[in-house]
């Protein structure tokens, strides 16, 4: 085994005050055993990312910070959503770490998995999925609309983790090559997988949240749905066009139809018949062009270039004396094997 690699735990929080202490405590107590096992560093830590909370998730991050020598923080000058807030943890903490994990603040995800994480990290992985082989804790329609997610993205031909979410482990040197992906439209779960390096997945049962709600109701899982298919799909615009030839097809069969029964001497009213064609006819135009919009705007993101977040203040004194320290595990994952 190498030297301890010195492991940050980036955990993004958006209004959890209710959850912070008991999240604090828990990976503590994480850091503790690993460090007690020469897994990883003693001078690991964990940075809680502040993504505009409105309530006092801030002034505990500070409390803890002073209390604590595991605890570091940075608050975000607004919310720029968790996608945002994640990176912005990844980026701030491979500047000083030989690995990163990724965590929600609602300890839905199994802590006790970290240390499964540096068992893989050891043995020569760059990234580690944390994989939800039980989603009971969940309620019906929250399990059946993820899974149904995550298998229209595999059927669109996105790569992506069956049941894999933001938990995962990942090396100094796959947070370098991310950093290098300069998009505006972020959808993690999608571009880690891009990034290659070996990797493996470790299973887990998904909790209940421990306090506070949800902070993804329908329409943001909806919205974030929608931003990873159309950012990494272009499939939905070809269903457009496939859809214009077959209403092209359609609408030639009816011209022939009402010539036929012109020349016949039918009676061809056709009132009805007329009046539901335009409305749907327009319906699909509508649905078209607002799909057409969607990638337009997607597009006029990321031509502007304009900042993902922007960072207010930092409590990270803890872990920005080890930059001047050579990195434990910077090596390629070859020769960690």
């Amino acid at each position: 085994m190498v030297s301890k690699p010195i492991l940050t735990i980036v955990v993004p929080c958006y209004n959890e005050e209710e959850v912070l202490p008991e999240t604090v405590f828990r990976l503590s107590d994480v850091l503790e055993s690993l460090i007690a096992d020469e897994l990883v560093a003693p001078n690991s830590t964990v940075l809680f990312v502040d993504d505009g909370s409105k309530d006092a998730t801030w002034s505990l991050i500070e409390q803890f910070h002073d209390a604590n020598p595991f605890v570091t923080g940075l608050k975000l000058a607004k919310n720029a959503g968790h996608q945002s807030a994640l990176l912005a943890g990844l980026l701030k903490a491979k500047s000083y770490s030989d690995c990163v994990v990724s965590i929600d603040a609602d300890l839905q995800d199994d802590t006790a998995v970290i240390r499964e994480f540096l068992v893989k990290f050891h043995e020569g992985f760059d990234i580690v999925y944390g994989i939800r082989q039980d989603r009971s804790a969940d309620t019906f329609f929250k399990r059946a609309t993820a899974q149904g997610f995550y298998k229209l993205m595999t059927s669109l031909g996105v790569k992506i983790h069956y049941n894999h979410a933001d938990f995962r482990l990942m090396s100094k040197r796959t947070l370098d090559n991310l950093e290098k992906f300069q998009e505006v439209n972020l959808f993690l779960r999608g571009l880690v997988p891009l990034l290659g390096f070996p990797s493996t997945q470790v299973y887990y049962d998904r909790k209940e949240r421990f306090a506070g709600e949800s902070k993804y109701p329908l329409r943001k899982m909806l919205a974030f749905a929608f931003d990873g298919i159309t950012s990494f799909s272009v499939t939905p615009i070809r269903f457009v066009t496939v859809m214009g030839f077959l209403l092209f097809a359609l609408s030639v069969v009816a011209a022939l139809y009402a010539i036929l029964g012109k020349l016949l001497g039918a009676n061809v009213t056709g009132w009805t018949s007329l009046v539901l064609s335009v409305w749907f006819i327009g319906g699909v135009q509508l649905l078209a062009l607002g799909l057409i919009g969607e990638y337009i705007g997607k597009i006029y993101k990321e031509v502007k270039q304009r900042p993902l977040f922007v960072i207010e203040k930092e409590l990270t004194e803890h872990a920005e004396i080890l930059e001047s320290v050579p990195l434990a595990g910077s090596q390629p994952a070859t020769a960690r094997r």
